[in-house]
């Protein structure tokens, strides 16, 4: 707090004081009426997948702001004071209850009533369970809703976005129930859109020559649970974690059984254990996004394209017919 504000004589202070209440009255007023200064709900999303699905089912009546910008590891997002400061103004706030501690800390003191915990609206699963030296994240562990250690990932599986989209959807409308038709209508549009990119992934991996690849980051379990593959990550959930010299050599051992031909790094961490273990072992390197965030990088500007993208690069990767 700015050290002026000490100084302020008791009679100025307790104006003030009131004045605070009634903008806070009037800020209430705004949410309970579902609409913001420009006539737009005021939607505060956590990364870009909740940004995403606030944008999608949103439409023109929303206004979204995202709290991590793009190219920013979201695991490491630290919040300034403006941005917590600014969340208690928003009407909704979509995020993901323990993928980013600090976002979670300012929600609980946000004070706003319409939240989506994207979290809550699916079923979370341990992976990433090392076993014999394996990490394993076909998803055989299952944990309750947020759990310590559940996977946040659950964007990465077009049925369980779907299930959060769903959610979403609910309370926008709680927050803006003149608009919820609207909503209604473009969730039925997204689900739609996640159903068919569901039956692409399910028919695109059918025939394929193996079940398992390897990434930098095990943010890929829902997905392999989902159609049947085994994800072997060599770090762990955290992107930044550094593999174990056992972990290494399980690898080397599990890539030769497997008959894997590629380590897949993403956009948003560093590549170069990815590139060491893949040199080591002469198999090829690519991108398996796991759309924290777009970037230029980015191998699609959305959700949509970036999952096509990741079809692709699994299906060469497991040799798919």
């Amino acid at each position: 707090m700015n050290k002026r504000h000490r100084l302020i004589p008791a009679a100025v202070a307790g104006t003030a004081a009131l004045g605070l209440l009634t903008l806070s009255a009037c800020s209430a007023s705004d949410a309970a009426d579902g609409a913001g200064s420009n006539g737009k709900l005021k939607v505060t999303a956590s990364f870009y997948p909740m940004e995403f699905l606030a944008k999608e089912i949103g439409g023109d009546h929303v206004a979204v702001t995202a709290l991590t910008k793009p190219g920013v590891e979201p695991h490491d997002l630290e919040l300034t004071p403006r941005q917590t400061a600014a969340l208690g103004k928003a009407d909704v706030i979509v995020y993901l209850k323990g993928l980013q501690p600090a976002v979670d800390e300012a929600v609980k003191q946000s004070g706003v009533k319409n939240t989506a915990d994207a979290a809550s609206l699916t079923t979370l699963e341990e992976h990433g369970t090392e076993v014999d030296g394996h990490a394993h994240t076909t998803g055989d562990n299952h944990s309750g809703e947020g759990e310590a250690g559940a996977d946040p990932h659950v964007w990465l599986d077009p049925v369980k976005y779907a299930e959060v989209a769903k959610g979403v959807n609910t309370t926008l409308a709680k927050a803006d129930p003149d608009n919820a038709a609207t909503y209604q209508k473009n969730t039925d549009v997204l689900v739609k859109k996640l159903d068919a990119l569901n039956n692409q992934f399910k028919d695109g991996l059918k025939n394929r020559a193996s079940d398992t690849f390897v990434t930098t980051h095990a943010a890929f379990g829902y997905l392999a649970e989902r159609y049947g593959l085994v994800e072997e990550a060599i770090g762990g959930i955290d992107p930044e974690a550094e593999p174990s010299g056992a972990r290494i050599k399980a690898l080397q051992q599990l890539s030769a059984k497997h008959h894997v031909t590629t380590v897949f790094f993403e956009t948003l961490a560093s590549n170069a254990t990815a590139k060491t273990l893949a040199g080591d072992l002469k198999l090829r390197t690519d991108v398996l996004d796991p759309l924290e965030g777009i970037t230029d990088k980015s191998k699609g500007t959305d959700y949509f394209e970036v999952q096509q993208s990741n079809l692709k690069a699994l299906q060469t990767a497991l040799g798919s017919k």
